[in-house]
C-alpha cells in the first residue's frame, strides 16, 4: 500500500477502559488498560492515538450514547446481550465530511471473537466506499477472529486491508515501535 502524501487520514476508534483510576485496579481493568503518565487509556485507545500521532490523521472515538458501565461483569453482560441481540448501539456524535477522508484507520477491542456491535453501528452509518479501511484489534489472543470478514462484507466498495494491525492485550504497554514499523511496513510513514 502506498498512501501517497495527499492522502487524508481518520482513525476511527471504540475503547472501553474499565477505570479511570490508576491505582487498585481488578485484573480485568488491568487487562484491559494501558497507564501512560498516571493516565489510564483503554487498551484500543492507546493503539489509536500511537496510528494518529505518527500518520498526523485525525481522531474520532466511537462513544455510544448511552455509556456502557465500568463494571466489568455488567459490562460483559451488555456487550453478550448486544452481540445476541444484533443490537445497534446509538453512537454518539459524528464525524464530520467523512468524505474528506481517504484512509480510515478501524480500531476496536474483540469482543466474544467479534467486533464491538458498536462498530456495526458506524459501518450502518458511514458509507466508506472508495475508501481504504486499515481494521487494528486489541485482544486476548483471538485476533480478528472474522471480524475483517465482516467489514468485508458491510463495506464490500471499500479496500479493506486483510493484513490490519493486531496487538495483543499483554504487550500494548510495549508496543509503539511495533506499530510504528507495522505503520512503515505499509506505507502509511515514511
Amino acid at each position: 500500500m502506498d498512501a501517497n502524501s495527499t492522502a487524508k487520514s481518520l482513525v476511527v476508534y471504540f475503547s472501553m477502559p474499565e477505570t479511570t483510576e490508576p491505582e487498585n485496579m481488578s485484573r480485568e481493568e488491568e487487562l484491559s488498560t494501558v497507564v501512560i503518565d498516571g493516565e489510564v487509556l483503554g487498551n484500543t485507545q492507546y493503539v489509536a492515538y500511537i496510528i494518529a500521532e505518527n500518520t498526523g490523521a485525525d481522531i474520532f472515538r466511537i462513544e455510544p450514547v448511552t455509556p456502557y458501565p465500568l463494571d466489568h461483569s455488567e459490562l460483559e453482560n451488555i456487550a453478550q446481550k448486544e452481540q445476541s441481540d444484533n443490537f445497534r448501539p446509538e453512537i454518539a456524535g459524528t464525524v464530520e465530511d467523512i468524505g474528506q477522508y481517504d484512509i480510515i484507520f478501524f480500531g476496536f477491542p474483540n469482543w466474544y471473537y467479534d467486533m464491538p456491535m458498536i462498530m456495526y453501528s458506524f459501518l450502518d452509518q458511514y458509507d466508506l466506499t472508495g475508501k481504504t479501511v486499515v481494521p487494528f484489534v486489541t485482544s486476548g489472543g483471538s485476533g480478528f477472529s472474522d471480524a475483517i470478514n465482516t467489514i468485508k462484507d458491510m463495506e464490500p466498495d471499500a479496500d479493506v486491508v486483510t493484513d490490519g494491525l493486531s496487538i495483543s492485550r499483554n504487550v500494548v504497554q510495549d508496543s509503539e515501535p511495533d506499530i510504528i514499523e507495522w505503520l512503515i511496513e505499509k506505507g502509511f510513514i515514511q
